[in-house]
């Protein structure tokens, strides 16, 4: 970790984001093209509270809250990055151009204490975990966002975006000699409105989730942290008018999101523990900077992944990590399969006889596939474009191209480019190759 004065912190720190600066995401797969016609995604908007239609002006906008890199990538990070790449894949299945942006945290509370519970280096522990993700997304077929950026690059961009927020009122000074600098929620009129918590709700959900409500001198227990003044013994870096220090989590995504997407998103998407405080507050400032609501046209979560009647958490060490599988040679499309089997909204169970149901689905998609000819290839891409279209309905998709491949095995059909085809919609929408 970097200690020192702040001058010598900030020096460090700079070296560290030309280190970390313009990462690399990981290589997309080829995404097969298909005939008919496709189906205008529809999906659930979590501040509506309903289904509505994704309707994207020029290229749809989407982005993905990625990892705080302190620990391997486990089911529960797979499933949520799957989803928004069903997302992904479906709006270019119907021609729309995706600009797609995701985050690395790489610099954060829990980064720093896992860093020094382990001894370890925060930079290099960050570095480590990151690379093990992206080869884990690529093994899961996940195709790669446009822009692939960490927070510790984007630190100038976000003291910048700080200072506006004080200079407009939104933001103050804790007056405590810390250097904090927090957000008026205030400031934002329709504070509230995406995750339709009350406020009793809302103060529960802060403490648990890294908001500080208790904090003395804040003007509203719900103000969360822009910027944390330098502090010694953790990495700090120059923040102008700000002076030294680092950014607050929320802060981060919507700077990065306004830098790459612009003030109109089509997606905002993470796990649906990702509802409150942070899309909230994200958008929040979001909203304030840019003067335009809502920052995004859908706020769509993904559920958790459970094992042993719990969400898997770091915190809880019930992990099954995705490295861990690739090590012990599990079909890592039979792991995307498992995961989804139930609708994306929900939350589910990581169990071994959902994976064993996903390896034997697979090995029978994969013969069925082989075979010389089969009922209409036609008919089962537009009974999954129709399924998927309906908000993710991948349940239905998959007994749809269970329906073909039964019928396939038992000698029905005679299309015979039904199999190329079948395979070529299980791989470009639902991302599994056969």
């Amino acid at each position: 970790m970097i200690t020192g004065t702040p001058a010598a912190r900030g020096r460090a720190c700079r070296s560290i984001i030309v280190t970390l600066g313009g990462m690399d995401a990981w290589p997309t797969p080829a995404v097969p093209r298909l005939p008919g016609t496709p189906r205008p995604l529809a999906l659930f908007d979590s501040a509506r509270g309903t289904v509505a239609p994704t309707v994207p002006v020029g290229p749809a906008r989407l982005y993905v809250c990625g990892i705080t890199p302190y620990d391997a990538t486990h089911l529960g990070h797979a499933a949520t990055m799957i989803t928004f790449d069903l997302i992904n894949r479906l709006w270019r299945d119907a021609g729309h151009p995706v600009r797609y942006v995701q985050n690395v945290t790489d610099i954060d509370d829990p980064l720093l204490e896992r860093a020094a519970r382990d001894r370890e280096d925060w930079v290099v522990l960050a570095m480590r975990e990151t690379a093990l993700f992206r080869e884990d997304m690529a093994a899961l077929r996940i195709i790669a966002p446009e822009h692939y950026v960490g927070a510790v690059e984007s630190i100038p961009d976000i003291a910048d975006k700080v200072t506006r927020l004080l200079d407009e009122g939104a933001a103050y000074r804790l007056g405590d000699g810390t250097g904090d600098v927090y957000f008026d929620v205030h400031a934002a009129p329709r504070f509230g409105y995406e995750s339709r918590l009350s406020r009793v709700q809302m103060r529960e959900l802060f403490a648990e989730r890294g908001g500080d409500p208790d904090r003395p001198g804040k003007r509203d227990p719900l103000d969360p942290l822009l910027w944390r003044g330098a502090r010694d013994g953790e990495p700090s870096w120059a923040g102008g008018d700000l002076g030294p220090g680092r950014p607050g989590w929320h802060v981060e995504c919507a700077t990065i999101a306004l830098n790459l997407l612009g003030d109109r998103i089509d997606v905002q998407g993470g796990g649906n523990d990702l509802l409150f405080p942070h899309h909230e507050m994200s958008a929040a400032h979001a909203e304030v900077l840019t003067g335009r609501w809502p920052f995004a046209e859908h706020y769509v979560h993904a559920g958790m992944i459970g094992l042993d009647g719990e969400k898997m958490s770091k915190s809880k060490g019930n992990l099954v990590f995705v490295s861990r599988l690739r090590a012990d040679r599990v079909d890592l499309m039979a792991v995307r399969l498992a995961l989804l089997a139930d609708h994306y909204r929900a939350d589910r169970e990581w169990t071994d006889d959902l994976l064993k149901a996903g390896e034997e689905r697979l090995a029978r998609w994969r013969a069925a596939t082989a075979a010389t000819a089969g009922p209409s290839g036609a008919q089962a891409l537009a009974a999954v474009r129709e399924r998927l279209a309906d908000d993710l309905d991948t349940e239905g998709a998959l007994r749809a191209v269970d329906a073909w491949a039964d019928a396939a095995l038992a000698g029905e059909g005679t299309d015979t480019g039904a199999p190329a085809l079948v395979a070529g919609t299980v791989d470009a929408l639902l991302g599994v190759a056969l």
